[in-house]
């Protein structure tokens, strides 16, 4: 386990969602050089993104930056029973194509309302592989050698597809540019089995870290003020993080593998996610 604090050396963290750079980074979020939030708009909830943009002018952080890409409304589209990633993140089931449906039927009606939705133009398994591409070109020029870029897991922490997109985007981006990628340790019970493919070598060069809740309380109150907080009202912080490097994929399997150390929780007890749920 790592006890220095060079990892924090020219740090980044970069989130998909406003609240993620807080929710899986409250060990390091204070001291990071910079923070950049990938997605703002949500086609579903007209007024999230001003909201958001609202607590980010509000961010206790100096430097936070938002790509204000528009979400594309993954969560809960892919099989996690069976999970399938792709180059671009993980493969969707036909609930896709029902949100879809639902996507289009609210916009046929919303033409009768005097409150339109921000409805994309694209379906959202086409709006997701727009995200990766968008995301990759504005993440790039921010990049470079030498850096320690914190991000998402491979398995989205509690099984987000946006977070994994997130990942594999800078997996991609770290191959090419050659910074140091570090990954969260938050697991849930639907994520773990795709989290249990991805430690192939022994996971011996792991940083452990207290989380300053106090100053993870001060952001959280900056969302909570402004209506955007995703998470549950009583999130109990946990006393540590891990976070880990990223090896490369072309890394050959160790003959051993198993876990570092993960913060596991419930998520139907954890996030009340109202965004992810009244579109099913």
């Amino acid at each position: 386990m790592r006890k220095d604090r060079q990892f924090l050396e020219n740090s980044l963290i970069v989130g998909a969602h406003p609240d993620d750079e807080l929710l899986w980074f409250g060990s390091i979020l204070k001291d990071v050089d910079a923070v950049v939030i990938a997605f703002c708009d949500f086609w579903a909830e007209p007024g999230l993104g001003e909201a958001r943009n609202a607590a980010l002018a509000a961010h206790p952080h100096p430097n936070v930056t938002c790509l204000g890409i528009g979400e594309a409304g993954t969560y809960g589209c892919a099989d996690w029973n069976n999970p399938k990633l792709n180059d671009i993140g993980i493969e969707f089931t036909s609930t896709a194509l029902l949100r879809e449906i639902k996507r289009r039927a609210k916009a046929a009606i919303d033409t009768l309302t005097p409150v339109k939705l921000n409805f994309a133009p694209q379906s959202i398994a086409d709006a997701y592989r727009q995200n990766y591409h968008d995301l990759r070109e504005a993440l790039r020029p921010m990049l470079h050698p030498g850096m320690n870029v914190f991000t998402h897991n491979p398995w989205g922490e509690y099984g987000h597809e946006d977070h994994i997109q997130v990942f594999r985007v800078l997996e991609h981006l770290r191959d090419e540019i050659d910074f140091t990628l570090w990954m969260s340790n938050y697991c849930t019970e639907r994520a773990l089995p795709l989290a249990s493919r991805h430690f192939m070598n022994a996971p011996d060069d792991y940083i452990r870290l207290p989380v300053d809740t106090d100053y993870a309380e001060a952001v959280a109150d900056v969302y909570r003020d402004a209506g955007c907080w995703t998470w549950a009202q009583d999130w109990a912080w946990f006393a540590e993080e891990c976070f880990m490097k990223v090896e490369h994929s072309a890394c050959e399997p160790e003959p051993h593998q198993h876990l570092f150390p993960l913060n596991l929780f419930t998520i139907e007890a954890a996030a009340s996610k109202p965004r992810a749920f009244s579109f099913m």
